[in-house]
């Protein structure tokens, strides 16, 4: 398991689709707006990195849009036609 921790936040690297997840370039992107969500994707277009956040269907905060389970359906209709991207899963505080 790969564990990366930005902002006091830690997130498990679940999928490195392509080689897509760079450390510095998600650091550098990374703001304390996604620390609400169970999951952000980066998806890379013309070199640059787009951050994203998704909820765990079970989350009561979740809506279609950002919901983990249409993943797929964001990466097809939103993204670049096999682009690189990763997924980071936040690490819950027991």
């Amino acid at each position: 398991m790969k564990v990366i921790e930005v902002e006091n936040q830690k997130y498990e690297l679940i999928k490195d689709y392509k080689n897509g997840f760079n450390l510095d370039e998600f650091q550098n992107s990374y703001t304390d707006y996604f620390e609400d969500y169970d999951y952000v994707v980066g998806d890379i277009a013309y070199s640059k990195l787009r951050l994203k956040g998704f909820y765990d269907s079970q989350n009561k905060k979740v809506k279609e849009i950002n919901n983990y389970n249409n993943l797929n359906k964001y990466l097809e209709e939103d993204c670049a036609v096999d682009c690189r991207y990763f997924i980071l899963k936040k690490i819950k505080d027991e």
